[in-house]
């Protein structure tokens, strides 16, 4: 597990078919979020990083027009406006969204950000350089119509030449392991510890997912979270589709990508496997 693996990393982010799931999952962790990471400054300057050397290796040594389309509360897209890319981030949480914007601000940052679906985008055509889809986001699309939506509304909004870096679990392993928990992981933050931990059940067709996170804190909800005589559980559920690299690589070609190729983490130092694709 690399440095920048969340605790019992939280369920594939801002998109589903029921907005109304996923956006409140996310509306209701936006405050805690990085809880989830060890060390949520560090991860975003870790994570920033490698997507920076991604897109300057593919695009040249400059700063780019960047949409995060699943920016959360910013993880990677402060990153890359600290690295002087022009980015803009949207997620199906507006409350994450705010979030972003003044984490970006408190760093001096600016990083405008707000509500959107990624599959329906509300920007014009060749808008950005590159799209970051990072940290799970886009398998929490779970039907073949809403992936291909999604990655032809990200084709849409990127110039010819564009780049795509797009972020999974490494569900190649995953689907043959078929986990069902993750080992729990303790963080402490503003001296708030949080443990946190996964259970995975799996459909019957052996592609989905359902996900159970557990964050634990110390003291009941109404208590101070000094209280150490009690524990707070809260239970967050989400669905997941398992894409391996195969599908989503067909999927990329399907939307009208390019050259499609996974980079693994000992490649890239990004925490996750990460999918690069070009438009035309």
């Amino acid at each position: 597990m690399t440095k920048d693996q969340p605790a019992a990393e939280p369920p594939g982010r801002r998109t589903s078919s029921a907005r109304s799931d996923v956006g409140r999952f996310y509306d209701e962790f936006a405050a805690d979020y990085h809880l989830v990471y060890p060390d949520w400054d560090a991860s975003v300057a870790r994570q920033g990083a490698a997507l920076d050397a991604l897109i300057r290796a593919h695009l040249g040594d400059r700063p780019a027009e960047v949409l995060d389309c699943a920016c959360g509360i910013g993880t990677q897209a402060i990153g890359l406006a600290a690295l002087g890319h022009h980015v803009t981030g949207t997620d199906l949480s507006p409350v994450a969204t705010a979030r972003a914007a003044a984490e970006a601000a408190r760093r001096g940052l600016r990083l405008p950000a707000a509500a959107a679906d990624m599959r329906r985008l509300p920007f014009p055509a060749g808008r950005f350089d590159a799209v970051v889809c990072a940290d799970n986001a886009l398998p929490h699309l779970l039907t073949p119509e809403d992936v291909h939506t999604a990655l032809t509304e990200l084709r849409r909004v990127l110039r010819p030449g564009g780049l795509l870096l797009l972020s999974t679990r490494p569900y190649d392993d995953l689907r043959r392991t078929r986990p069902t928990s993750t080992t729990p992981r303790t963080t402490d933050r503003d001296g708030r510890r949080s443990v946190v931990f996964q259970l995975w059940h799996w459909h019957a067709d052996g592609e989905r997912y359902d996900l159970e996170l557990f964050r634990l804190t110390p003291g009941s909800p109404a208590g101070s979270p000094a209280d150490t005589t009690s524990w707070h559980t809260a239970v967050h559920r989400s669905t997941y589709w398992a894409l391996t690299s195969a599908q989503l690589t067909a999927f990329a070609h399907q939307a009208g990508f390019t050259a499609p190729a996974w980079q693994p983490p000992t490649r890239t130092g990004f925490f996750q496997p990460l999918l690069t694709a070009r438009t035309p």
